[in-house]
C-alpha cells in the first residue's frame, strides 16, 4: 500500500536526513541552523512520500519539486557551514555527493510526470 517506501530516491533521503540529523546533535550550530537543516532535511523524505500519493501527475510532480528544492536548501546550509568552518570539507562533499544524487534522481521523476 505504502509503495513510496520502495522507491530508491525515498531510501536515500532517510539516509540524508538521518545523517544530517546526527551531524545537528554532534555540533554546536546555532539554534536557527538547527531548526531549519532539520526540517528542510526531513521535508525532502515527507514530501516524497506524500507525491507518491497523489492521483494526478501533476500533484505528485508539485510534491517532488518541492522536495528537490528542499535539497537545494540543505546543500545552501551545508554551504554556509562550511564557510564559517562548523563543518570540514570531507563532510561537505559526502552531503554534497548524497544530495546530488537525490536531485538527479528527482528530477528524472519530475522530467517523466511532465510528459
Amino acid at each position: 500500500m505504502f509503495d513510496f517506501r520502495k522507491l530508491e530516491v525515498y531510501k536515500k533521503a532517510k539516509l540524508f536526513h538521518s545523517v544530517s540529523d546526527q551531524v545537528i546533535k554532534k555540533n554546536q550550530f546555532s539554534k536557527t541552523t538547527k531548526d531549519q537543516l532539520s526540517r528542510a532535511s526531513f521535508s525532502v523524505v515527507l514530501n516524497i512520500a506524500e507525491g507518491s500519493g497523489r492521483f494526478s501527475k501533476a500533484d505528485r510532480r508539485n510534491f517532488f519539486v518541492i522536495a528537490r528544492s528542499s535539497i537545494f536548501e540543505c546543500v545552501a546550509i551545508f554551504d554556509i557551514l562550511l564557510d564559517q568552518k562548523e563543518i570540514d570539507e570531507k563532510q561537505f562533499d559526502e552531503f554534497y555527493s548524497m544530495a546530488e544524487e537525490m536531485s538527479r534522481m528527482l528530477f528524472a521523476m519530475i522530467k517523466n510526470l511532465s510528459a
